[in-house]
C-alpha cells in the first residue's frame, strides 16, 4: 500500500517539475513546436522502462517521477514523447520473458 503512495507523490512531483521546466522553456500560448524533443524522449524511455521493469521501489518510483516530468509538461508539449516512451517500454516489458 505504502509502494502505491510513493509511486503517486513522484508521478505529482515529476508533474509540477515538467509543468514548471515547459512553462519556462516555451513562453507561447499554443503549441508551436512540433518536433520531437530529444531530452524529453530519453526522460519518458528511462522513465516508462523503470516503472515498468524496475522490480525495485525506488527505481520504480524515479520511474514514475521521470515520466510524470514529461507527462506534467504544459498541453500539446510531451505528448509524442510519452508515446513513444510508453511503447518502448511495454514491447522491452514483452519481450522480457524471451530474452
Amino acid at each position: 500500500m505504502l509502494d502505491y503512495m510513493i509511486y503517486i507523490l513522484a508521478f505529482v512531483v515529476g508533474s509540477i517539475l515538467g509543468l514548471l521546466y515547459s512553462y519556462k522553456q516555451h513562453g507561447e500560448p499554443f503549441v508551436a513546436v512540433t518536433n520531437i524533443n530529444t531530452v524529453a524522449l530519453v526522460l519518458a524511455i528511462v522513465g516508462w522502462f523503470l516503472a515498468f521493469n524496475a522490480g525495485n521501489v525506488i527505481l520504480s518510483a524515479i520511474g514514475f517521477l521521470l515520466a510524470g516530468f514529461v507527462m506534467g509538461e504544459r498541453p500539446g508539449y510531451g505528448r509524442k514523447e510519452t508515446a513513444i516512451g510508453l511503447i518502448i517500454s511495454v514491447i522491452v516489458y514483452l519481450a522480457m520473458p524471451i530474452i
